[in-house]
């Protein structure tokens, strides 16, 4: 899919006079069948060469080309990149940012990738600044996606960064894809709260959740476990790792979440039934927290039309 995004998207860019603005080529250190990790087998017939004609450069997702335990490139695959003229752009596309990083390419440069391996690629390139919530991240002539689809958003933004909104948004409608996505991966991560190794709020918290709707106190939490307030702030922290305001809202986050996706309440009665009291609070948290409103999230991920302005 990675691989298919680059040709579809670049090879439909076309000038107002129906040229086409890219050339697209695909190449591979060692020319022929390229295996993938489904049953489909790609021919590729241009070798590394291809890479020191190129203006830009793009590395697909692929978890095969750097050694993971001595972060290093495959030799052939190093030998391909030092062929690369200076001042080529060059990007990536999910955990094809391994890739760039082992090649030196990130340091001291912001980056992404799919979510679940953003924290490794931060934990062994601690020189690259790792951004875990970002679609793209474009530093001028260095560019990374986050996963598979966030390919579109990156072909996208360098095609409207290249030739304007109007070439980049004719390209979207011929993929039938949105010029623009709202948020940020957070959207699509979800944050289950780890059970603390030693239970003295337990029971705080279980009884919190099930009263989510209700407007709850630090007091009344406290009281739950025979605590003071003070006690119960210390030992909540302790156990859970952030403060129990934090934490209520972190799950009123996750109570709305799942009230958007799996039933029809308005936004109004989900910020009710989520105690956030209020629908413009419930938009306020949901924006400061995923990047997105409500209404977006429920589009994405229920399939419903988002609200229009004055609706």
């Amino acid at each position: 899919m990675e691989l298919g995004i680059v040709q579809r998207l670049f090879g439909q860019a076309r000038s107002a006079a129906g040229e086409p603005l890219y050339e697209v080529v695909t190449c591979t250190p060692e020319p022929g069948p390229v295996r993938t990790d489904s049953d489909v087998v790609i021919p590729v017939h241009r070798g590394p060469e291809a890479l020191a004609e190129a203006d830009t450069v793009i590395v697909s997702a692929s978890m095969a080309d750097y050694e993971s335990a001595a972060c290093e490139l495959a030799p052939p695959v190093r030998t391909a990149l030092a062929g690369i003229r200076e001042g080529t752009r060059i990007a990536s596309i999910c955990t094809g940012a391994f890739v760039l990083a082992a090649a030196g390419l990130l340091d001291g440069r912001p980056a992404t990738t799919h979510w679940q391996s953003a924290a490794d690629l931060q934990e062994r390139f601690p020189k690259v600044d790792v951004d875990p919530c970002a679609l793209y991240t474009d530093d001028g002539d260095v560019l990374t996606s986050a996963g598979v689809a966030s390919g579109i958003d990156l072909v996208l933004h360098m095609i409207r960064r290249d030739h304007g909104t109007a070439v980049a948004n004719e390209v979207a409608r011929g993929t039938v894809v949105s010029p623009h996505r709202e948020g940020g991966q957070a959207q699509f991560v979800r944050r289950p709260v780890l059970e603390p190794r030693t239970s003295s709020t337990k029971a705080a918290r279980a009884w919190a959740l099930d009263n989510l709707h209700r407007p709850l106190t630090l007091r009344e939490l406290a009281a739950r476990e025979s605590m003071s307030t003070r006690t119960f702030t210390r030992r909540f922290r302790e156990e859970v790792g952030v403060s129990a305001l934090q934490w209520l809202t972190q799950q009123r986050i996750e109570r709305a979440r799942q009230l958007l996706e799996e039933s029809a309440l308005p936004v109004d009665r989900v910020a009710t039934e989520a105690g956030f009291g209020t629908g413009a609070s419930l938009r306020q948290h949901f924006q400061a927290a995923l990047g997105v409103s409500p209404s977006a999230y429920r589009s994405t991920f229920r399939g419903e039309p988002a609200a229009q302005p004055g609706y």
